[in-house]
């Protein structure tokens, strides 16, 4: 099959694209309401890294937030082995029984870090990493947590609080695995599992895994193809969502079930380039990622807005659209102060749709941010900072936004 090889003008329109808040609609305008619902108690030390909210049982919202930083040390309650500093991370889990108006913290100390949160049959799962692959079942609504047991003794693994695949009775998600010790930084490529919905997934025998896809050979296929890779370190892939096709129409729908697609955040130097791939069960049932087919080439890189820092997708099936929470570029690579919102009805073309956030700093971030759809309205959780935090990537608090009406900002 011939590969597509996009060109210095493909790259050229992607960046067109990405202009797209100069269009006509809600750009440059606040969409959404804040709310400060976490606070680290030592700005300069201990760092509240990527959050995750899930919708639990009875309307109840259950956000996870990631501790990290030299100062972890110093906090009550178990820790990871592995960590973002030597002190290891913490996950605390915060409660709203009333749609967010207010919150109040659980006791649980998690050891993990990295965590995705995800409801499954009549349990709440937590999956992370201490090195090891971890996961945690709350059989209470997200009040207390089991010991984390081990899916996966070998180490490194990495991952960040991306969209997981609930369909058919399975669930489906990607989390990322190193290529090798020692390579540098991003080098991880992603392993697909997939578990039944209503097994006991803290059991290793519930799941099955891929083979981890290494991204190093694509990679470095992009400059030739057009796509010069500026990276300060190397050229990867990371921080991978789930979302599957539903509409016969549109590009990489199966009609079996069987297919997912995976979009990541492509460590290009690009700020607006992703990477699109196939993840998908053979007839034999194992798993498998590969690209997927396209016209007379197979599909890689895409334009997706904020594609080269973590995004998460919602589908909306009422609009049959796909939701897009990434941030926004400012003419800087790298750029976490502004927070916006994008949709797309096939995964490749994007509408801008306003901005959720803006930091009220270079260094106050709204970035590295989770949603779900919760009836007309879209409720988010951001990886944020306010005047005290030590850098954007190093924040101090977490956000809480709501989107009312949101299909009201489709135009």
């Amino acid at each position: 099959m011939k590969h597509l090889r996009p060109s210095f003008s493909v790259l050229a329109l992607a960046l067109l694209l990405a202009a797209s808040c100069r269009e006509p609609g809600n750009c440059g305008r606040i969409v959404a309401s804040e709310q400060v619902i976490a606070v680290s108690p030592c700005p300069d030390s201990i760092y509240l890294y990527t959050p995750a909210i899930v919708e639990g049982f009875d309307g109840r919202y259950v956000v996870a937030v990631d501790y990290g930083g030299p100062g972890t040390y110093s906090l009550d309650g178990a820790k990871s082995d592995f960590g973002d500093f030597r002190a290891g991370n913490q996950i605390r889990v915060l409660l709203s029984d009333d749609k967010g108006k207010s919150w109040r913290e659980t006791p649980a100390r998690i050891p993990l870090m990295h965590e995705i949160l995800f409801k499954a049959g009549k349990s709440l799962y937590m999956i992370g990493h201490s090195g090891r692959l971890l996961i945690t079942r709350s059989d209470d609504n997200g009040e207390s947590w089991s010991e984390p047991a081990v899916l996966c003794d070998e180490p490194r693994w990495h991952q960040s609080c991306t969209a997981v695949d609930v369909y058919g009775g399975k669930v489906t998600l990607v989390y990322e695995k190193w290529v090798s010790h020692g390579h540098p930084w991003p080098g991880v490529g992603p392993v697909l599992m997939q578990a039944p919905v209503d097994a006991d997934l803290t059991q290793p025998a519930s799941w099955k895994f891929s083979e981890l896809y290494n991204p190093d050979a694509d990679m470095l296929a992009a400059r030739p193809a057009g796509i010069p890779l500026v990276a300060p370190q190397r050229a990867g892939m990371l921080e991978t969502n789930v979302v599957r096709t539903f509409d016969p129409q549109r590009p990489f729908y199966d009609s079996t079930g069987r297919s997912v697609v995976l979009l990541s955040r492509s460590a290009t130097g690009f700020p607006d380039i992703g990477v699109l791939l196939r993840g998908y069960e053979r007839e034999d049932g194992s798993l498998a990622i590969g690209r997927w087919p396209k016209n007379d080439g197979e599909v890689y890189f895409v334009h997706i807005p904020g594609g080269d820092l973590k995004f998460h997708l919602a589908y909306d099936p009422e609009t049959r659209l796909y939701w897009l929470l990434h941030s926004q570029i400012d003419g800087r690579m790298n750029a976490r102060r502004r927070l916006a919102l994008s949709f797309s009805p096939d995964l490749l073309h994007w509408t801008f749709a306003g901005l959720v956030a803006v930091g009220p700093t270079d260094h106050s971030a709204r970035h590295y941010a989770t949603m779900i759809i919760d009836g007309d309205d879209l409720c988010i959780v951001s990886r944020s900072g306010d005047e005290n935090a030590k850098t954007a990537h190093d924040g101090n608090i977490v956000t809480f936004h709501r989107v009312r009406n949101f299909r009201s900002l489709i135009y």
